[in-house]
């Protein structure tokens, strides 16, 4: 796989370090010179000065034999021109890009282009450490419609079978948390004192959501 990253900071230069080390062909791209000092000496891939919305710096990183285009520079907007051009232009079959912005990240992605938002993630984050009994979203897929909710099990759901709490189409459990592990539970799985609960909500089912799990 031949990978153009655009942005050589911390981000960009240990995943090129990582995609190098994996076997994979990689081109970097940064309007600074000095940042590409972040990469090992041993790394072999191609690195280029340049603007990375740039047709002409994206064809010298091999974007048009591309496997995969990934934008995290520092700017937004350079981010996502860059991988609009990336998808639209040439076609690059895998685009990503880093959206500090959570509003414009769900935007984009409306768009077909994968974003990650680390001020989400970090929030998210955060908001776990303060309130983990509580319910809160890690994740939402397509532009919002279904959340992944991770919550600690209210006690007195311990030894109720995993499927009173399912609604198909609605709300699904995806994953649970015990003693260290996960596991996938199955129709005849019972909760247990202690579970970590990971559920997949429809936007629209989550008052529906709350009440099964007494979390409102």
């Amino acid at each position: 796989m031949h990978v153009v990253i655009m942005g050589c900071g911390r981000t960009g230069s240990r995943l090129a370090r990582r995609l190098e080390r994996q076997g994979h062909s990689v081109a970097v791209i940064d309007k600074d010179p000095t940042a590409f000092h972040l990469l090992d000496v041993e790394f072999k891939g191609r690195v280029v000065e340049g603007i990375g919305f740039d047709s002409e710096v994206l064809v010298e990183a091999g974007i048009e034999r591309a496997d995969a285009f990934i934008a995290v520079s520092s700017g937004d907007n350079s981010n996502i021109v860059s991988s609009i051009i990336a998808k639209d232009t040439f076609h690059v079959p895998k685009v990503v890009t880093r959206i500090y912005d959570p509003r414009r990240a769900m935007i984009y992605r409306r768009f077909g282009i994968a974003t990650v938002a680390p001020v989400q993630w970090g929030v998210n984050k955060i908001y776990d450490q303060l309130f983990r009994e509580r319910s809160f979203a890690r994740e939402t897929f397509g532009s919002g419609e279904v959340e992944l909710m991770e919550f600690d099990l209210p006690g007195n759901l311990a030894g109720r079978r995993v499927s009173e709490f399912e609604v198909p189409g609605e709300v699904q459990l995806a994953a649970i948390e015990r003693r260290g592990a996960a596991i996938l539970p199955v129709a005849g799985t019972t909760f247990e004192q202690g579970d970590a609960v990971s559920v997949l909500v429809l936007r629209q089912s989550m008052e529906k959501f709350k009440k099964m799990f007494f979390l409102t």
